[in-house]
């Protein structure tokens, strides 16, 4: 009976720490769930034959690696939306093409930006545009004075 309560346990340590958290109460759970599967895989553990606590400390540090881990790519996941969001605005007055829902490449002048949650969306003449399908970006002709 014990050995199926340890490896009922560890299985689920390791279905824990495959898991993702994104804000930090999620963290917190994960955490605490963490600690709630190692107690009771020390209430569970064969008394002649007891685990080496060098395991759960290994664990342990495996976990928050995962955390910290998560963490950063958190991190880099907002440095590249703030990244996107910059090189948005910075189209503002520039010549931009793209390739519409037909296929076909416009080319307008970018007049504005906005930051909807799914990335920053350019207007050009009327139309929205994401950033994401622009192709090209240029500085635009201007006519010559007569």
């Amino acid at each position: 009976m014990s050995v199926s309560a340890t490896e009922g346990a560890t299985s689920g340590l390791l279905a824990l720490a495959g898991s993702s958290s994104a804000d930090s109460a999620k963290a917190t759970s994960d955490h605490d769930t963490f600690l709630q599967l190692l107690v009771a895989q020390l209430k569970y553990q064969d008394p002649m034959n007891p685990t080496d606590s060098s395991q759960f400390m290994a664990q342990n540090a495996q976990f928050t690696a995962l955390e910290k881990m998560q963490s950063v790519a958190d991190g880099m996941d907002k440095l590249l939306s703030a990244q996107m969001s910059f090189g948005a605005a910075g189209m503002i007055g520039r010549q931009v093409s793209w390739v519409d829902a037909s296929g076909a490449t416009q080319t307008g002048v970018a007049s504005g930006v906005s930051f909807p949650a799914t990335g920053p969306v350019l207007t050009v003449g009327g139309v929205s545009v994401p950033v994401t399908s622009v192709t090209a970006v240029a500085t635009p002709s201007s006519s010559p004075s007569a």
